[in-house]
């Protein structure tokens, strides 16, 4: 990857019958001052420059990027995503709120349920001075508990077949995150 310098992890763990705990991330440097990079990925609408899945959206209550704010994003899954399992494909809708919002340092949104409830899926970006200039941006991911939409993907999957679920998304989602880094690291760079 040449200069980018990017770290990625990821750990999918069962916490009990169904209820897996995710958590990713990656990180990159950035030649960019944070508060420009913080105004970049904080900006949920333009997301489809730089998101694997989600082409962009709409704020749809709150003054936009603020903590509190709902954010109505438009999603695509191609077929081949975990091809066996019973994920949603093709275009979709979700509904998160920002719940932390410190310009130029982090921001996070949590997925919504169908109840309009924040849920423990919780994605971040943090940003940091890097120390010969620049920043350093981190992507992170975490899930707590089972979301209503994993909860629905893994009903009818065995245990054998839940934790291949667990494994094969956290890759997926580990993965994701990198490709996210990369997108944004052009589009900051070249902005």
């Amino acid at each position: 990857m040449g200069d980018i310098g990017e770290n990625t992890g990821n750990t999918a763990e069962s916490t009990g019958d169904i209820a897996p705990l995710f958590r990713s991330w990656a990180e990159i440097r950035i030649s960019a001052a944070p508060a420009e990079v913080y105004s970049v990925v904080s900006d949920l609408p333009r997301s489809g420059e730089w998101s694997p899945e989600c082409r962009g959206g709409d704020w749809v209550s709150g003054e936009p990027a603020a903590v509190g704010s709902v954010f109505r994003g438009e999603n695509l899954r191609d077929p081949d995503v975990v091809a066996w399992a019973p994920v949603v494909r093709g275009t979709w809708f979700t509904h998160s709120e920002v719940v932390a919002a410190e310009p130029g340092r982090t921001f996070r949104w949590a997925m919504r349920d169908s109840a309009g409830r924040a849920q423990d899926s919780v994605w971040a970006f943090d940003v940091a001075p890097a120390e010969d200039g620049g920043s350093v941006l981190v992507h992170h991911f975490r899930m707590g508990a089972a979301t209503e939409g994993i909860r629905g993907i893994t009903a009818g999957l065995d245990e054998d077949g839940r934790r291949r679920f667990f494994a094969e998304w956290g890759e997926k989602v580990a993965a994701d995150l990198g490709t996210t880094l990369e997108r944004i690291k052009r589009v900051v760079e070249k902005g």
